[in-house]
């Protein structure tokens, strides 16, 4: 079963970053991503921004190159460009380690991320990805699940999550080191108590 992770990093650590300080009300979100021996090729949608603004922005951004605008529909302007290597980010997870980018959202100084990895292995590449590259991150969510859903609806009571993240945080599913004791006393409870929450977590 698919691992699912929900992160926000700052906006330095992922792509665009330049255009969305250019432009603090500009909203964009990741459509999909095309991915290519050579090139990302990412589709997004802007929105509470001017097109021509937008564009002007994104062509000193040494993030993207080869914009191109595809439609516009009320509001929001969809666009594909292609994510360059002159920075080493968090989207060359993307091929580095296989992880797919299920959802992506950004304003201002921070990304919201929903990468989907396919086993625990290419979450722990993922990781160790992020530390060699200096690439800072915050886990929000952490789940299995064969079709996650929005909001609150995970199927994991709010202990359970923080039991999940916790051990996560602490490497407790990879380090030998780390004990479930470890776990107990980050979160404040028993050995008993956490093992509970982890194994109906799991579920």
């Amino acid at each position: 079963m698919s691992l699912f992770g929900e992160f926000h990093v700052p906006a330095d650590a992922f792509a665009l970053s330049e255009t969305l300080r250019a432009e603090p009300e500009l909203v964009i979100e990741i459509e999909r991503v095309v991915a290519t021996d050579e090139v990302l090729t990412p589709y997004f949608w802007i929105s509470d921004c001017a097109p021509d603004d937008f564009e002007q922005a994104a062509a000193a951004d040494p993030s993207i190159a080869d914009l191109r605008r595809i439609d516009t529909l009320d509001r929001a302007t969809l666009y594909r460009a292609e994510w360059t290597d002159d920075v080493e980010t968090i989207v060359y997870a993307y091929t580095a380690i296989g992880a797919t980018v299920l959802e992506a959202s950004a304003q201002y100084t921070d990304w919201q991320l929903r990468i989907r990895f396919t086993d625990r292995d290419r979450l722990d590449q993922f990781r160790d990805y992020c530390a060699e590259h200096d690439i800072p991150f915050q886990l929000t969510q952490l789940f299995e699940r064969a079709h996650p859903r929005a909001g609150g609806q995970y199927g994991l009571t709010v202990k359970q999550h923080e039991a999940l993240v916790t051990a996560w945080e602490l490497e407790y599913f990879t380090s030998s080191d780390v004990s479930l004791a470890d776990v107990a006393e980050a979160l404040g409870i028993t050995q008993q108590s956490v093992s509970q929450r982890l194994q109906q977590g799991y579920l």
